[in-house]
């Protein structure tokens, strides 16, 4: 998937620059030009910085619901833990108990 991604910015960078040397050599006036390359400039950078802002978002949503996970694995596995200790702690002291009455 990153590939993907990475191949997807590569082209669209790529038709951005396209973009510019064309309107370089567009028969209009200088400061349109100019103006121009401006706006699509901004475009860029906002595009970028959305497309950035997704991406991060997205990774802490990812984050955050696999902390999360985690923590009820955890939670789940503690109990466990718990349950076992006791039920060793009553088995030690039930044979205990029974080697008592024995000897």
């Amino acid at each position: 998937m990153s590939t993907d991604r990475s191949a997807l910015f590569a082209f669209l960078l790529g038709g951005v620059i396209g973009a510019g040397i064309a309107l370089l050599y567009a028969p209009q006036a200088g400061y349109e030009t100019r103006k121009r390359i401006r706006h699509g400039a901004e475009d860029a950078e906002n595009w970028a910085r959305d497309t950035f802002r997704d991406t991060v978002e997205g990774a802490r949503e990812t984050v955050a619901e696999g902390t999360e996970k985690v923590r009820h694995i955890i939670s789940e596995k503690k109990e466990d833990i718990h349950v076992a200790i006791q039920a060793g702690k009553d088995a030690y002291y039930k044979e205990k108990d029974r080697l008592k009455e024995v000897l």
